[in-house]
C-alpha cells in the first residue's frame, strides 16, 4: 500500500483536512471561522482537496481523525465523517489525540526550547483539556483541568501554554517562567507523521464501535 492517508482535524473551531503520503504532506485545506462550520464545510474541504491533487476517495489507504479531547460538536462530526469514509471504502480508521496533534503543529511552526509545553483546548469558564510534554515526551497525560494561578507553580524552568484554552488565561498572574503563546491554531498538518506511524504499525480502530474521547471530569488540583 502507498500510505495515502486523509487526516481530519475538527476538535475545535478550525476545520482542517490534510493529505499525507508515507508521512509527507501533499496537500492541506482548512478554514478558521469564529463559530463551528464543520457540518457545512468538512465534506467540501475533503472533496476540494482530493480534486486539487487529481485523487479520488478510492485512492485512500486510510483515514485519520482527531479523536479528542475537544468540542463535542466538532469531534462528533469529524469522527462520523471519517467512519463513513472508512466503512464505505473498507479502509482502516486511525485515531489521534487532539493535544498530541497540537504539539506536532507547534513543532512545525516554532523553534523548540528547553521547556515544558502545555497544549490547551478551551472547555468552559476556567476549564481546559490539557497535556504536558518535555523533550518531546509526554509528562502529563491528557486530562481535564481547572486552571488558576497555582497551575504548575512548582515546575522549574520555562512553561509554554498554547491553544485556545491558553488564550483565555491572560488575566491570570502566573509566575514569570510561565509564558502564554497567544493565537495558536491547530491543523491537520500535525497529524501526517503521527497517522503514518500508526498506519505502518497497524494500529487501527474498530470502525463500527469507535467513539471520540470526551473528557468530562474536571480536576481542580
Amino acid at each position: 500500500m502507498s500510505g495515502l492517508i486523509l487526516n481530519i482535524e475538527t476538535s475545535g473551531k478550525t476545520c482542517s483536512v490534510c493529505l499525507g503520503r508515507e508521512g509527507q504532506i501533499i496537500g492541506l485545506n482548512e478554514v478558521h471561522p469564529e463559530g463551528y462550520v464543520h457540518a457545512e464545510e468538512l465534506n467540501v474541504l475533503i472533496l476540494d482537496l482530493l480534486k486539487e491533487h487529481d485523487l479520488r476517495m478510492s485512492d485512500l489507504n486510510a483515514v485519520a481523525v482527531s479523536a479528542g479531547p475537544g468540542s463535542y460538536t466538532g469531534l462528533r462530526i469529524g469522527v462520523a465523517s471519517a467512519k463513513g469514509i472508512c466503512y464505505a471504502l473498507g479502509i482502516p480508521l486511525i485515531a489521534l489525540n487532539s493535544l498530541e496533534i497540537m504539539m506536532e503543529v507547534y513543532k512545525q511552526w516554532f523553534k523548540m526550547e528547553e521547556a515544558v509545553y502545555v497544549p490547551m483546548i478551551d472547555a468552559r469558564r476556567m476549564e481546559v483539556y490539557m497535556a504536558a510534554y518535555k523533550n518531546r515526551s509526554e509528562i502529563i497525560a491528557p486530562k481535564a483541568q481547572v486552571i488558576d494561578e497555582t497551575f504548575m507553580k512548582d515546575v522549574a524552568g520555562g512553561v509554554i501554554l498554547f491553544g485556545d484554552g491558553a488564550d483565555k488565561l491572560s488575566d491570570l498572574n502566573f509566575p514569570e517562567n510561565i509564558l502564554i503563546k497567544q493565537g495558536f491554531r491547530t491543523s491537520a498538518s500535525g497529524m501526517v507523521e503521527l497517522s503514518y506511524d500508526k498506519f505502518k504499525a497497524g494500529v487501527f480502530e474498530d470502525v463500527a464501535y469507535f467513539d471520540p474521547l470526551y473528557l468530562k471530569e474536571f480536576n481542580s488540583n
